[in-house]
């Protein structure tokens, strides 16, 4: 005859609770341990802070951070995932850089863009996140030091480059720190209560083409208008600043996040034409990342008005061994019929051992600028789902 759970002495009611209750103490004991050892770490962090007062270093140090969090996940062997020990890791480094040197980041506002859920996933809810208008914007506060980082949208795998990121980076200054790749889940909020009651449509261009088929197909007769940021269609539709008249059947299409962050209902979800919907951020500062061991580059040239000199460059690379992940033509403002190629290849050009690589290549292009060298990015999933 079976035994059921009820017989089973160690089962029983009063047992369990006695467990529970032993537990319970000894989780107590290990939070006050793991908050000792918290504060041993922020102390040092502090000291780090004081020895790099005199520099103008950035603090981010994305390499470094990688490097800690690989060799932690490898070394755990317990009944943490991985990925929970990286979540608690990344907010561990914010509190460190934050400790070390109050952090300012940029991104396109306000509050509640996929932009904003980026960095907050990345860097940490200790970072001061600053909303600027728009992408031209983040990129004058990272030149001109008003912020230490950036962070702004790059491509997206439904739409591909945000073209606006490449142009901006051909009239600032900046360098690409990091990537990350974050999974995008579009919603459609709204002060209606029914998908029916919806007339019109506000979003950013990119999440509107990213969801025109659904549009096309749910909303047929809805008018579509772009707005500056999805952050910004929510507030808009939600009736913000205050005393602003709630537009009747208005709709916003952005992060779910943003329904209760601005009082909306959701009503639908998941309204992406393709459901494996990412998004390549990257993370911007005034000078260059400045670590060892990075995984990619990125960079700008401009090419001779010949034949073969694409041709040129690409020999080079692929002479050397070196993969080319993405290469894009945009044309160069102010000079007709002419253009700029952005490239990202899976190396650290600025080693050394590829300087002769380098000097080759500067001879057969017309301009040659690197844009960052940097370890690849994460794959999160800020959707809210």
């Amino acid at each position: 005859m079976n035994q059921s759970a009820s017989d089973v002495p160690n089962a029983t009611p009063v047992n369990a609770e006695a467990r529970l209750a032993e537990v319970r103490v000894e989780i107590d004991a290990l939070d006050r341990g793991i908050v000792d050892l918290l504060n041993r770490r922020a102390g040092l962090s502090l000291e780090v802070g004081r020895i790099k007062t005199a520099s103008k270093d950035l603090i981010f140090k994305p390499f470094r951070e990688k490097e800690v969090i690989e060799k932690l996940v490898a070394a755990s062997r317990g009944a943490l995932p991985p990925e929970h020990l990286r979540a608690v890791y990344r907010e561990i480094f914010s509190s460190s850089r934050s400790l070390q040197r109050p952090q300012l980041v940029a991104y396109l506002g306000p509050e509640g863009t996929f932009s904003y859920f980026a960095g907050v996933e990345f860097l940490g809810h200790t970072v001061e996140f600053q909303p600027k208008q728009d992408i031209q914007a983040v990129f004058q506060a990272v030149s001109s030091r008003e912020v230490e980082l950036g962070i702004i949208p790059l491509e997206n795998s439904l739409q591909g480059t945000v073209g606006q990121s490449l142009d901006f980076f051909l009239r600032y200054e900046v360098f690409i720190q990091s990537e990350i790749f974050c999974r995008i889940n579009h919603s459609l909020l709204s002060k209606c209560t029914e998908l029916s009651e919806v007339q019109t449509v506000y979003s950013h261009p990119q999440p509107l083409a990213q969801c025109g088929a659904w549009l096309r197909t749910h909303l047929p007769r809805a008018k579509i208008i772009p707005q500056e940021s999805t952050a910004a269609a929510g507030r808009r539709v939600a009736g913000l600043p205050a005393g602003t008249p709630v537009e009747e059947g208005a709709a916003a299409i952005g992060h779910k996040g943003l329904a209760a962050m601005l009082d909306l209902n959701i009503l639908a979800t998941g309204v992406e034409d393709l459901a494996d919907n990412w998004t390549r951020f990257v993370v911007i500062g005034p000078t260059p990342a400045g670590q060892e061991a990075k995984d990619k580059t990125s960079m700008l040239f401009t090419l001779p008005d010949r034949p073969g000199s694409l041709v040129e460059i690409l020999s080079i690379l692929a002479r050397e061994g070196i993969n080319m992940k993405k290469l894009e033509s945009r044309p160069l403002r102010g000079e007709k019929w002419k253009y700029v190629f952005f490239v990202d290849v899976e190396c650290d050009l600025e080693k050394d051992e590829y300087k002769k690589v380098l000097d080759e290549m500067a001879t057969s292009c017309h301009t040659l600028r690197i844009l960052g060298s940097y370890p690849a990015g994460p794959y999160l999933d800020v959707s809210g789902r």
